[in-house]
């Protein structure tokens, strides 16, 4: 076979403006290719993992002693936190978009028997779950929350927290009530809500199970380390019942964060292979975090959430979301269904909006990490100019009259 070299990788800077993950900010970067060459075990990696943890409990909200991050996306947060349940166990999940529909394929996995998995590996219907699905661009409510779980009392509840598939809130206050009205043990994805909007977990004691991801409201690179926040109830039952892995093991995860025996310690025991780069540039990131504060940046999302809604608003689009890191919508009626063709134009020309991954497809247009009005400006005028490419009608004295009226005359071009 003759050998083939292919020339250096060159990836151009592009505008991430979808749902996740959001361009990276340079501080975080910078630190990542500062870091030195060290060994995982090397004492200032170890220290930055301890500070880190400590930095997450402040942004999380929590005194949950079992905060920490598992390397990876936030597939791999998630899949810690789903490994406490067992087959048999009983659940409902609540599902409302893509991202809660796979959240609750995973849970279906865990639960099936070995005779339910088998019968259906990729797709297993187990008997003791029950997925409650909400029709798309609908919140999860307080009703439907109460009536599924008086209804089938499980062991677990699951339900996310903002679904990006949708770009829909889900009521968590009615969530975390409900668990506790019913004895049951919530577990929540925050993947995309920790670090854009402004809560503390230890508000919703029916929630024993919190997990997130590093690149989107942190801000960090996809590929470093994903949130995650365990009760005591939550450890416990995985103490009594132990779980079905070892790498994404809450437990044995926790040990290389110096949480041992539910104790904080001075060093972490050896888990996995940590890189130094990673752990620099999370801490960088969580750092931001704090340093801005999430009340600041949380208003922040809000205010220039308004200003994309009303932009792409007075283009005739219809706006169905009510995240404030994302904006989903639909085309305006002369260019209905051809929601991907535009997706992909922008996408050519490294403008990186997004189409919803279920039907109906809608676009999605988000604000990760462009907290600016010349970020939001130029986001604008690009969909504005790529709804013009397909033939589109847009009237550019309206948007500028609302970016005017939001920004005042002196946003920069």
């Amino acid at each position: 076979m003759t050998m083939h070299l292919y020339p250096q990788l060159e990836i151009p800077n592009t505008l991430a403006a979808g749902p996740g993950p959001g361009n990276t900010d340079p501080r975080v970067l910078e630190r990542f290719a500062a870091a030195g060459v060290a060994d995982h075990m090397q004492g200032d990696v170890l220290r930055g993992m301890i500070e880190c943890k400590h930095m997450l409990r402040q942004i999380w909200g929590t005194q949950n002693t079992y905060t920490f991050a598992v390397a990876g996306t936030g597939w791999s947060a998630l899949d810690s936190m789903f490994s406490a349940v067992l087959p048999g166990d009983s659940v409902v999940a609540f599902a409302n978009g893509t991202f809660s529909g796979i959240d609750a394929l995973t849970l279906r996995i865990k639960a099936s028997t070995r005779d339910e998995l088998a019968a259906n590996p990729q797709d297993p219907q187990p008997a003791s779950v029950n997925v409650v699905e909400v029709p798309h661009g609908r919140s999860v409510d307080t009703k439907t929350i109460d009536t599924a779980l008086a209804l089938h009392r499980p062991k677990w509840a699951f339900m996310a927290h903002w679904e990006t598939g949708s770009g829909r809130i889900n009521d968590l206050w009615a969530f975390s009530e409900a668990c506790q009205r019913h004895g049951v043990m919530g577990l929540v994805d925050a993947v995309s809500s920790l670090g854009v909007e402004d809560f503390s977990i230890d508000d919703f004691p029916g929630i024993v199970g919190w997990a997130s991801c590093p690149q989107k409201g942190i801000c960090g690179l996809p590929l470093t380390y994903a949130p995650v926040s365990f009760t005591d109830a939550y450890i416990e039952v995985l103490e009594e019942r132990g779980a079905y892995t070892y790498a994404q093991h809450p437990i044995f995860e926790a040990r290389h964060w110096g949480i041992i025996d539910g104790q904080d310690v001075e060093k972490g025991s050896y888990h996995r292979t940590h890189s130094g780069y990673a752990v620099a540039s999370f801490h960088e990131a969580l750092r931001l975090t704090l340093q801005e504060s999430l009340p600041r940046r949380a208003e922040s999302y809000r205010r220039h959430e308004a200003v994309l809604r009303a932009a792409v608003e007075a283009m005739g689009c219809k706006v169905t979301s009510d995240m404030t890191s994302l904006v989903v919508l639909n085309l305006p009626d002369d260019l209905a269904g051809r929601e991907m063709e535009l997706v992909q134009n922008c996408r050519a020309d490294g403008f990186g909006i997004w189409p919803t991954l279920s039907a109906p497809v809608q676009v999605r247009i988000g604000i990760l990490n462009q907290l600016d009005r010349g970020a939001i400006r130029k986001i604008v005028l690009l969909f504005a100019d790529a709804i013009r490419a397909l033939g589109g009608r847009v009237d550019q004295d309206a948007v500028e009259a609302v970016l005017d009226t939001h920004y005042g005359t002196s946003v920069a071009a």
